[in-house]
């Protein structure tokens, strides 16, 4: 089951990274590139670390990825000029501190 998960996880990763290069490199009109790099991005890395948040080694930080998937899908719904919108950013790197940190040495 372990396995399943981590594999779904990196499944979601990689799927997030492409919606970000998508962006990144306009491949499609500015709409899609908008919604694909800044929305869907987010709710994509999200739910990649909702999943990997009962992977988590250390189970003090399990509430915390929780969190930091939490504000990173709620952050993506956040219109872009409100001053909340920097949330997403915050999740995100929470969950990328946490996922580092819970790296075995």
């Amino acid at each position: 089951m372990q396995n399943q998960q981590q594999s779904i996880q990196g499944i979601l990763s990689i799927a997030a990274l492409i919606c970000l290069a998508v962006g990144w490199f306009n491949l499609f009109s500015p709409e899609i590139n908008h919604l694909l790099s800044r929305k869907v991005f987010y709710v994509l890395i999200g739910a990649s670390f909702f999943i990997q948040a009962p992977l988590l080694t250390n189970k003090n930080f399990v509430y915390a990825m929780y969190a930091a998937a939490a504000i990173c899908v709620l952050g993506a719904f956040i219109p872009e000029g409100s001053k909340l919108s920097a949330l997403k950013t915050v999740g995100l790197l929470a969950g990328i501190i946490l996922s580092l940190s819970n790296r075995r040495r």
